[in-house]
């Protein structure tokens, strides 16, 4: 079979590709390895940016659609100290240019504004090759094959298609979160709820912290971060959920127990999520017919901006495929060359965020990093 754009990965810089592709009069084809738009959880909160999140909505064509997911007050930002003490409190009065969505009703705004069948699920990805004149054929697990000659790897941070372009393979970062739940807190956790507020709560001290989110009703979404090799998570055996939750939760004895709670207390087991990063300013040359968005390109260590760019990469190359119809390269070239400083000044910014949250001075740095952000005209 031969097609024309194919994109790899059903993620949210994929589908916003897809969809301001269609917006444009042209088709396209996702394949995603999972087995359906509700194969597994889709993960927590996203704060949109109004200068690259919400300017991709709006090329989809999708701005009301998303202000209707908007949680409301969600934007307030409390950090802690490791006795519980209030250090820093905004409120969110609705003027803040990053609201927050759940990052699954965001992925099915845009499935839904697709076409029929544009996804193709369970579709995995088992090996991709050059066939020339920037055509490419790939093969799936279930040995079915698509030549294409248009390809796009959205697929994220293992992408299946990173190799045609760069042999750059994302690294640790020396740093994992654990993830955690509670449901129903303000009536079951009333402490824990009042901890956290309307919004996000940061608990931190040098190489660790406790960070939450208030997602809808009284979920209380939160990642545990801890500075530590690869090997000391290894020792831990997280199919033991009451052992896991108490070994991580040794490594903030003597925090103040509603911030203890949202380790102690979570009610879904504990899951790893180590980070990796490819290297800050990572780029490739330019390969005829192949192209990368989102974390497949430019995966870095969380900092609020990799939903937001994936989408942005996606919307961007879109119009440039559409306003270059007739030459494909020059589109490529014309994303690629605006994307790579984009991408890397954002990993920039994202070491820094993670040395404010972290490093030897915190949580003041990160306090005086809200400070000095609100005084920015």
């Amino acid at each position: 079979m031969t097609t024309d754009v194919t994109i790899i990965g059903a993620g949210l810089g994929g589908l916003t590709l897809a969809r301001v592709l269609h917006v444009h009069g042209v088709s396209a084809t996702v394949y995603e390895a999972e087995a359906s738009p509700t194969a597994r959880a889709q993960g927590g909160m996203l704060d949109i940016h109004d200068y690259n999140g919400q300017l991709a909505l709006q090329a989809a064509g999708l701005t009301d659609e998303f202000r209707s997911l908007i949680l409301e007050g969600r934007e307030a930002i409390r950090i802690l100290d490791r006795d519980g003490t209030v250090l820093f409190d905004k409120a969110d009065d609705g003027t803040g240019g990053r609201p927050e969505v759940l990052r699954g009703e965001l992925r099915r705004i845009l499935l839904d504004s697709l076409p029929a069948g544009t996804v193709r699920w369970g579709h995995k990805v088992n090996g991709v090759r050059g066939l020339g004149e920037g055509r490419h054929e790939v093969t799936f697990a279930d040995g079915a094959t698509v030549v294409t000659s248009l390809l796009v790897g959205a697929d994220g941070a293992w992408s299946r298609i990173r190799p045609l372009l760069s042999d750059a393979t994302p690294e640790y970062t020396g740093r994992s979160f654990i993830e955690t739940y509670l449901f129903d807190s303000d009536t079951r956790h009333p402490a824990t709820a009042k901890a956290v507020g309307g919004g996000s709560l940061f608990a931190l001290a040098p190489g660790k912290g406790i960070q939450a989110h208030r997602e809808s009703g009284g979920t209380l979404h939160t990642y545990v971060a801890l500075t530590e090799p690869q090997d000391w998570f290894a020792a831990i055996d997280f199919t033991d959920a009451p052992a896991a939750t108490a070994r991580i939760a040794q490594e903030f004895s003597g925090w103040a127990p509603e911030l203890t709670a949202l380790i102690t207390d979570s009610d879904t087991a504990p899951i790893l999520r180590s980070l990796h990063a490819l290297p800050v300013g990572h780029r490739w040359d330019r390969v005829p017919g192949v192209t990368l968005l989102g974390d497949a390109a430019h995966l870095s260590a969380p900092n609020g901006e990799g939903a937001n760019l994936a989408m942005y990469d996606g919307a961007e190359l879109g119009k440039a495929i559409a306003a270059h119809a007739d030459d494909v390269e020059v589109a490529l070239a014309e994303y690629e060359q605006a994307m790579f400083p984009r991408a890397a000044e954002a990993a920039t910014d994202g070491t820094q965020l993670h040395e404010f949250l972290f490093g030897d001075n915190t949580p003041h740095s990160l306090i005086a990093a809200f400070i000095d952000d609100e005084q920015t005209p």
